[in-house]
């Protein structure tokens, strides 16, 4: 593990290791979508000194979300329970920062304020589930956005990245990929717009980069970060030109100066591997021949291959995830090579501290065997 485990600077800020959590939806934000001690705690447990965070996916707008129990910061109110978060995190030496996302058509009634239909850059019937209080069910039909709609969806992510630096983030990234609303106007089987948000990369792109540009003038370029899912077909996404549409995207990107782009490989599909797709990391291998800045890559890795991505130059830190939710010491399993917690999966989303802040430590576990 000699290369996960050197220091790195993401932004202005000083790593002492490459191993980061990756944004998880846990869905355990209590009423109101704000975050409770609980969160905080799960944080707190998989912070280490000089370690990098990526907080869950938080939605921007009051009608962005798809999941009950998932978390905000479109309303004041939810910025104290932000701020326990993070100053917990801070406490261990750690620095987190903020994903933001907008789940457009990814959604459901039930979520939505007033029971509104969710929207999208087009209605395009399409496969997806949202998550409700009658648990995950299919999403409702959504219509699609009007301009000045989109217009302000810039302003409500503007305004998260405001909450955000009152909440005490080191930073702020996107969420443009797993066939959420940005995703779903760069890739054109959920793109169908005529006007200036849909047609060509630069018309697709358009909002992505009109959002990050609004980021940039809250945070500065360089504690701003974007995550895309090159070839990606989560949420029953697809594009007829997925290489020339995520080479434009990160060109554009790589003009911005940014903390870094985090990358998805196609070989997993939402958090389970997807065997129809090779095996090898080729997200990061690609992007890199367009992209010169910092790149995160999650999706399936482990010890061995998150230490062969960054030999290789394609990546220079690794998001974990599955992991890192069973372990909340993996940085230090992975550099003692020691044994993983196995991770249960029907505890992912919603519920208690049960499968969330309960597992062990290997020392912890180790002292209770003794």
């Amino acid at each position: 593990m000699s290369k996960l485990f050197t220091p790195i600077h993401i932004g202005p800020y000083a790593l002492t290791h490459r191993v980061v959590l990756a944004p998880l939806t846990r869905m355990r934000a209590e009423e109101g979508a704000v975050p409770g001690k609980l969160m905080a705690t799960y944080y707190a447990q998989r912070a280490t000194e000089g370690g990098l965070l990526i907080g869950e996916a938080t939605s921007a707008a009051a009608n962005g979300n798809g999941y009950l129990g998932a978390p905000g910061l479109f309303d004041d109110r939810q910025i104290a329970g932000w701020k326990n978060v993070t100053e917990a995190v801070h406490a261990k030496g750690g620095r987190i920062f903020l994903q933001l996302y907008h789940a457009g058509r990814q959604s459901h009634v039930d979520v939505q304020p007033d029971g509104a239909q969710p929207v999208g850059p087009s209605a395009v019937l399409h496969g997806g589930v949202a998550y409700t209080h009658t648990g995950w069910v299919p999403n409702t039909p959504n219509r699609a956005l009007e301009v000045s709609e989109i217009e302000a969806l810039v302003e409500s992510f503007r305004g998260a990245a405001v909450r955000g630096v009152a909440a005490g983030f080191d930073g702020v990234e996107i969420h443009a990929a797993n066939g959420y609303l940005f995703d779903q106007f760069l890739q054109d089987n959920s793109n169908r717009r005529t006007d200036a948000y849909g047609g060509s990369f630069a018309n697709r792109s358009r909002f992505l980069l009109d959002v990050t540009r609004a980021l940039i003038g809250v945070w500065g370029s360089d504690r701003v970060a974007v995550r895309i899912g090159p070839s990606g077909t989560w949420g029953d996404m697809g594009d007829s030109d997925p290489e020339g549409l995520f080479t434009y995207v990160a060109q554009q990107l790589d003009a911005l100066s940014l903390a870094y782009i985090h990358l998805i490989e196609p070989r997993v599909l939402g958090n389970v591997d997807d065997e129809t797709k090779d095996q090898r990391p080729v997200a990061a291998q690609w992007i890199r021949r367009h992209y010169q800045g910092r790149i995160i890559a999650a999706g399936g890795f482990k010890g061995d291959s998150a230490e062969a991505v960054l030999q290789a130059g394609d990546a220079d830190l690794v998001a974990f995830g599955r992991d890192f939710i069973a372990n909340p010491d993996l940085p230090a399993r992975l550099q003692r090579n020691l044994p993983l917690n196995a991770y249960d999966r029907p505890s992912f989303f919603g519920g208690t501290e049960v499968g969330y802040t309960d597992y062990p430590t290997h020392d912890a576990a180790a002292a209770l065997a003794a």
